[in-house]
C-alpha cells in the first residue's frame, strides 16, 4: 500500500468516525419528535432529525467508498 493510499484510507475512516455519533443522534431526535407531535416545535425537530439521519447515511456511504477506493485502486 502506497503512502497516498494510507492517507485516503485514513480519510475514509474519519468519515466513518464522523458518522457514528450521527447514527445515534438521528433516530433519537426522530423518536423525540414523534413522541411530541402536538408541541409547537414538532416540525423543526422532525426536519432536524431527518437531516441528521441523511447526513449519517451520506457519511457512511462516502467513508465506505473512500476505503474501497484506497484498497482497490
Amino acid at each position: 500500500m502506497k503512502h497516498t493510499n494510507k492517507k485516503i484510507l485514513a480519510t475514509g475512516v474519519k468519515y466513518l468516525a464522523g458518522a457514528i455519533p450521527l447514527i445515534m443522534i438521528g433516530p433519537s431526535v426522530l423518536y423525540s419528535a414523534f413522541n411530541n407531535q402536538n408541541h409547537p416545535y414538532y416540525i423543526a425537530v422532525l426536519i432536524i432529525g431527518i437531516l441528521v439521519s441523511f447526513a449519517a447515511i451520506f457519511l457512511m456511504f462516502k467513508g465506505i467508498m473512500t476505503i474501497i477506493k484506497a484498497l482497490f485502486d
